[in-house]
């Protein structure tokens, strides 16, 4: 491979580390040009390596080469079979490329696998549903929901196929709560207003269609203006089933180009590779999966323990996780408190993507030295402040935490631990772009 002048100029090419670290910089940044350049040549170097055409493919979805994104993640997928994340993503992928019988077989697989996983629900319904198999397809996007009550994408879907059922008034009901959560987000007050539409109540229609249009980016306010003109006309009680249904379908083409299917979430593997490298060959150990939810990072943390137990705040997701049969134990309740009744009983904690629920992180760091012994480690990922922000945490539009890595190492080494490890990390997806995370391990050290 040639030198290239990004990497050091006429020096020797790029190692490794090298490329993947510019990719991953180009990717969080956002210019997808630059990090499939850097990827590619990252797979050029190492063709046998996974995480490079993985990687490859991430950056090649952001920038809308969805037939290089599905080839991408077919190569890391063949590398590594076992990746569960990589071949959900390969789902998603083949999806978006209208291979819509490939994808439904592997989701039907991986939810063999998984079948509490909201992501794999989600795209085996939207496939169900382009298959015209509109019943299978509602009951998979509830279940999705029951999965993540508080996933915007899943809730749109559940209420975009309920208003294809014909059932607008469940798809309301759906609908308004998320729409008090999110009251900048213009998708979901249209969705509103055209589910009014459909119940033929203008007067409330034209309400959430107005404020849809003052929280719309660009072109997105079009639709609804032709809407409201018609109802500010008085038409809105004349409007036809057969017009809400096609807005409906409309909706449908763009949700799922645009939105569904590209939360990958990762946090689990990423946690469990990274305390495979400071503890090696850790066995026998007594864990705490914090935030277990339904218990995607027990399937992960099962081999290393003697004894897992599970907390988590939703009794609907303890019950999914019991479900797994993988737990010794599992309560409902408040991590920190969790922590707080069991000093020094626990070997490993484990957050996988459960600190972007909590700002403050003092009083969680606390409370893990409380849970370990000396010698112990508390693994867990964080959505990241950008380096230049001179917050220490902050509450994002998705209603989720991020927060900077000098307060993240700060918080830990106060509380008494030393940081073994704490790198950037991608644990999930939002619109189809990597979330830029932190993934840290922390040992207790003497007191």
């Amino acid at each position: 491979m040639s030198a290239d002048p990004s990497f050091g100029g006429a020096s020797p090419a790029p190692d490794l580390d090298q490329l993947f670290r510019f990719g991953y910089d180009r990717l969080y940044a956002g210019d997808f040009t630059e990090a499939v350049r850097g990827f590619r040549m990252a797979a050029a170097v190492d063709p046998a390596n996974g995480e490079a055409w993985a990687a490859l493919a991430d950056a090649c979805g952001g920038a809308g080469l969805t037939e290089r994104t599905a080839a991408c993640y077919r190569r890391s997928v063949m590398l590594d079979p076992a990746n569960w994340t990589w071949r959900l993503m390969l789902a998603d992928a083949l999806r978006q490329c209208g291979e819509i019988a490939a994808a439904h077989a592997l989701y039907g697989v991986l939810a063999g696998e998984r079948s509490d996983s909201a992501p794999v629900r989600l795209g085996l319904a939207h496939c169900l549903s382009a298959l015209v198999r509109h019943e299978e397809a509602l009951e998979e996007f509830r279940e999705a929901v029951a999965l993540r009550p508080n996933d915007r994408a899943a809730v749109l879907a559940l209420a975009e196929a309920l208003g294809m059922a014909g059932d607008a008034l469940a798809a309301v009901e759906l609908l308004q709560p998320l729409g008090r959560r999110y009251e900048d987000d213009a998708a979901v007050h249209h969705a509103l207003g055209r589910c009014w539409l459909a119940l033929r109540e203008p007067a409330k229609a034209l309400s959430a269609l107005r404020h849809a249009r003052d929280v719309a980016e660009g072109d997105e306010a079009a639709p609804m203006e032709r809407l409201i003109a018609a109802l500010e006309a008085g038409e809105g009680a004349d409007l036809s089933a057969a017009y809400v249904r096609a807005l409906f379908d409309r909706y449908a083409d763009r949700f799922d180009q645009d939105l569904v299917g590209k939360l990958g979430y990762a946090a689990p593997d990423l946690l469990r590779a990274a305390v495979d490298r400071v503890v090696p060959a850790a066995a026998g150990l007594r864990i705490l999966d914090l935030g277990c939810g339904t218990g995607l990072a027990g399937v992960t943390f099962k081999p290393l323990a003697a004894h897992l137990a599970g907390v988590d705040l939703s009794p609907r997701m303890v019950e999914k996780a019991r479900q797994r049969e993988l737990y010794d134990e599992l309560s409902v309740g408040d991590v920190v408190e969790a922590m707080e009744r069991s000093p020094s009983g626990w070997d490993l904690l484990v957050a996988a993507d459960v600190l972007v629920y909590i700002g403050e992180l003092a009083p969680v760091f606390v409370a893990a030295a409380c849970a370990l012994p000396p010698g112990g480690h508390f693994a867990a990922t964080v959505e990241s402040l950008p380096a230049e922000s001179a917050q220490e945490f902050a509450l994002g539009a998705t209603r989720r935490y991020a927060h900077a890595e000098a307060y993240v190492r700060r918080s830990a080494e106060e509380a008494g631990f030393a940081v073994r490890l704490m790198e950037p990390c991608a644990p999930r997806r939002e619109k189809g772009v990597p979330v830029a995370g932190l993934l840290f391990v922390v040992e207790r050290a003497a007191r």
